[in-house]
């Protein structure tokens, strides 16, 4: 393998929810080490001492746990970059928050780190206290003189990461053009590209970011995370739609993962691949032998899994096996035999049951990859079963079969996780339309209601 032709390759622990534990993110470092990644940042959104209660110093325990994570990180050649993110509530223009930012930096850079991360992501978009705004004409000015100041106090060669309040869009915005101009050139700003999450990362737009910067960009992908408005998801798909080329322009890419630390292995691996060798990555390829090395002995039964858990930014194709298994049942039974029909759908339906059987029976074992993963292994359970019905029914189902069916429709959306994408849901609606479904079932329904009458 040629080296990589990205100086940034890792991750950052920014997500919103119930943080990693200390084991985990040792385990971590050994991870990105194996996989020939070199940058950890610290930054969950839920940890107090980053977020809310930035000004308060490390002490005792914590102090030994960051110096504990420094050393293993040391070990393995990995950067890691302890972060603050007090934009919710600093006054720019207090000389106490700049004193106690910049001191909490320095204490981090005694314990031995080589970079420190700044982040004043997710805040108000205006300067919200009076004195920052008797003093500074916009957030950008404050946020420009605040970031100078904390680089400069640092020791020389330490680096700083800055994670800006406009962090995506087009790349040419006001805001982000004045901070470009304004703060150290040498200082790492991170960008996620077109959208907070976003489908794809391309040269063209990796090209006007870095020029508006005045700098390579540092992209901070969200993915595998699903915080927020995506907790229904489980993101386990492979990484992908990211320009070959993206190093051309781009200093690398930190990738944000899940809560759910066992799960976003399968994607982190798979971007380390990428950041290793873009030019010969393949996310299929390379998505397989992640499942094969992570799920271990469950590897085939996961992959069936996975394949139905591909829902999320990165991915236009919602469960292409089941889409397939669909298309292929409906053309025989309307156009071709219905009884190979059924009989091909029941088998690709005995397939997911057996997996999903045996998925949930590691899970009660205690695999941790697929404890994580229980409430989606219920999910992909009933979806498995309702398929299964789908592959009973006749051309003109009676009006008892589409009424289980919609019981198992309400049952599967009750569980509130996502499987199957649309592919499931589409066609459960497809079939349980009223009347119009078929020129049958409106016979039998007309003659149901005369008989009653």
């Amino acid at each position: 393998m040629s080296k990589s032709p990205f100086a940034i390759r890792g991750v950052i622990e920014g997500f919103y929810g119930p943080p990693w534990s200390h084991a985990q993110r040792l385990d971590m470092i050994d991870f990105l080490a194996r996989h020939k990644m070199n940058t950890f940042l610290h930054a969950p959104k839920d940890d107090p001492f980053i977020r809310e209660n930035w000004r308060d110093p490390y002490t005792g325990e914590q102090l030994e746990v960051l110096k504990e994570l420094i050393d293993r990180s040391a070990q393995n050649s990995i950067m890691f970059v302890p972060c603050l993110s007090p934009g919710l509530s600093m006054e720019y223009s207090s000389t106490s928050d700049r004193s106690a930012l910049i001191e909490k930096f320095l204490s981090t850079a005694r314990l031995g780190v080589s970079a420190v991360g700044l982040l004043l992501d997710d805040i108000p978009l205006r300067l919200q206290h009076p004195d920052d705004q008797a003093v500074y004409d916009s957030l950008v000015s404050a946020q420009i003189a605040a970031i100078n100041a904390v680089y400069e106090a640092l020791p020389t060669g330490m680096k700083l990461f800055v994670c800006p309040t406009q962090y995506y869009g087009r790349g040419d915005e006001d805001y982000i053009t004045e901070l470009g101009r304004g703060i150290d050139p040498r200082i790492e700003v991170f960008w996620t590209g077109r959208e907070i999450c976003s489908p794809a990362l391309d040269l063209y737009d990796a090209a006007v970011i870095t020029r508006t910067l005045n700098r390579p960009v540092t992209f901070w992908d969200n993915y595998p995370v699903n915080d927020v408005a995506m907790t229904h998801e489980l993101h386990v798909g492979p990484y992908q739609n990211r320009d070959r080329d993206l190093a051309r322009f781009s200093r690398g890419v930190i990738a944000n993962p899940m809560e759910y630390f066992e799960s976003s292995k399968i994607a982190l691996a798979t971007i380390a691949d990428y950041l290793n060798d873009p030019q010969a990555y393949e996310p299929e390829a390379s998505w397989s032998v992640a499942i094969e090395q992570i799920a271990g002995p469950a590897a085939e039964d996961y992959r069936i899994f996975a394949d139905n858990s591909r829902s999320s930014c990165l991915s236009p194709t919602d469960a292409p096996e089941l889409t397939a298994a669909f298309d292929d049942f409906f053309f025989a039974r309307d156009y071709g035999d219905p009884q190979i029909a059924a009989e091909e759908l029941s088998a690709f339906a005995d397939d997911l049951l057996g997996a999903a059987q045996r998925l949930k029976a590691a899970a009660a074992a205690g695999n941790p990859l697929l404890v994580e993963a229980a409430a989606w292994l219920e999910t992909f359970d009933l979806g498995a079963r309702t398929i299964k019905v789908i592959s009973e029914l006749s051309a003109a189902p009676t009006i008892e079969e589409l009424e289980n069916l919609k019981t198992l429709h309400a049952q599967i959306q009750n569980t509130g996780k996502r499987m199957f994408g649309d592919v499931l849901h589409m066609t459960l609606m497809d079939l349980t339309m009223p009347v119009r479904a078929t020129p049958n079932l409106a016979v039998r329904m007309d003659r149901t209601t005369k008989e009653e009458e």
